[in-house]
C-alpha cells in the first residue's frame, strides 16, 4: 500500500523554521509533487524508498529535464526527507546516499568591447532619456554589477572623489566597486540632469524611469532590447551579459582571477574560474587567426 505523502507541515517548517520565501517554497512544492506523482505511478512507498528506487527515478527525470534540474529536484527531496528524520517519522535520510550530476559547463555570454563601442555609439544622448541610457551601459560594463545591484544604488553609495560605489550583492553583502574615466564621465551627465527626471518626486535612488521612479530590473532589460534594435545589432544581449563581458575583458587583459572574483563579489573563486575558460577560446580564436601556418 502506498503511504499518501502530505506537505503542509514541511512547508509551514521551511516557511516559519527556515525563512523561505513564498516562491522558494513554491519550487519544492512543484519538485515534490512531481516525486510524488511517479511514486504513486510505480506503487512505491515513500517511507520505504531504495536505493535502486531513487536511481531509478533520476533516470525518469533524465528524459525531459536538464542536469541543474534534476540537482535541484533531488536537493528539494532531500530536504523534505532531513524533515522526516527531524520528526522522527524515518531514522535515516535515503538521498543522504545520491551525488548530484554533473553540471553541463555552459560558456557564458559575452560581447567584445568593439561590439560594446558600436552599441554605445547608438545611444541618442540628446535626450534625458538617452543620457540616462548611456550611464547605465556605463556603469553595468565598468562596474561588473548584477542588474539587481544597479537598480539598488543610491545617491548616497556614490563617492566621485574616490571613484567609488557600494553596492548591496548576494546575502545583503557590502562590497566597492570601482568607476572608469568613461563611466564617470557618463554619471556626472547624468547627475547634472536627474532632477529633471524626478518630477519633484522624493527619492534617491540613483537610475529613475520616464515617470521619476526608481527603475526596475525588467526596465533595465526592455532600455537594452531597444537600444539593440536601434543598434541593428545580431547580438543577444541581457543585463548579465555586462557582467560576463566585464570579467572577460580584464582577464583577456592579464587581470588575475582573485581579483576578478572580488570584484564580481564571489563568494567562491570556483565560480569565477568559468570565465578562464572563455578567455581561453579567445586565445584559441587569436592563435589560429594570427598563426600563418595555420
Amino acid at each position: 500500500m502506498v503511504r499518501i505523502m502530505k506537505f503542509d507541515l514541511f512547508f509551514n517548517y521551511l516557511l516559519k523554521e527556515r525563512n523561505y520565501s513564498k516562491n522558494t517554497i513554491k519550487n519544492y512544492e512543484i519538485d515534490l509533487n512531481r516525486y510524488k506523482e511517479y511514486l504513486n505511478t510505480n506503487n512505491i512507498n515513500y517511507l520505504k524508498i531504495k536505493y535502486t528506487d531513487i536511481l531509478n527515478y533520476i533516470s525518469y527525470l533524465k528524459h525531459n529535464h536538464k542536469s541543474t534540474s534534476i540537482n535541484r529536484n533531488i536537493s528539494s527531496i532531500r530536504t523534505y526527507y532531513n524533515f522526516l528524520v527531524r520528526e522522527n517519522i524515518i531514522k535515516t535520510n535515503p538521498f543522504n546516499l545520491v551525488k548530484g550530476m554533473k553540471k553541463e559547463q555552459k560558456l557564458p555570454n559575452y560581447f567584445k568591447y568593439n561590439e560594446y563601442v558600436d552599441i554605445l555609439n547608438s545611444i541618442d544622448t540628446n535626450t534625458n532619456l538617452g543620457i540616462r541610457n548611456r550611464c547605465i551601459f556605463e556603469l553595468l560594463l565598468c562596474t561588473g554589477c548584477r542588474v539587481n545591484e544597479l537598480v539598488n544604488i543610491k545617491l548616497k553609495s556614490i563617492d566621485l572623489e574616490n571613484n567609488e560605489i557600494k553596492v548591496l550583492g548576494k546575502g545583503n553583502k557590502e562590497r566597492i566597486v570601482y568607476i572608469a574615466s568613461y563611466a564617470k564621465d557618463a554619471l556626472k551627465k547624468y547627475l547634472s540632469i536627474r532632477n529633471e527626471l524626478l518630477q519633484n518626486k522624493n527619492n534617491d535612488y540613483l537610475f529613475l524611469n520616464h515617470l521619476g521612479n526608481p527603475i526596475t530590473t525588467r526596465g533595465i532589460r526592455d532600455v537594452i532590447d531597444k537600444i539593440l534594435l536601434k543598434s541593428a545589432t545580431n547580438l543577444k544581449i541581457t543585463p548579465h551579459t555586462f557582467r560576463h563581458s566585464f570579467a572577460t575583458m580584464l582577464l583577456n587583459e592579464g587581470c588575475d582571477l582573485k581579483s576578478v572574483q572580488e570584484l564580481l563579489g564571489h563568494v567562491s573563486l570556483s565560480t569565477t574560474s568559468i570565465y578562464t575558460h572563455v578567455s581561453n577560446e579567445e586565445l584559441k580564436r587569436v592563435y589560429l587567426h594570427t598563426n600563418p601556418r595555420n
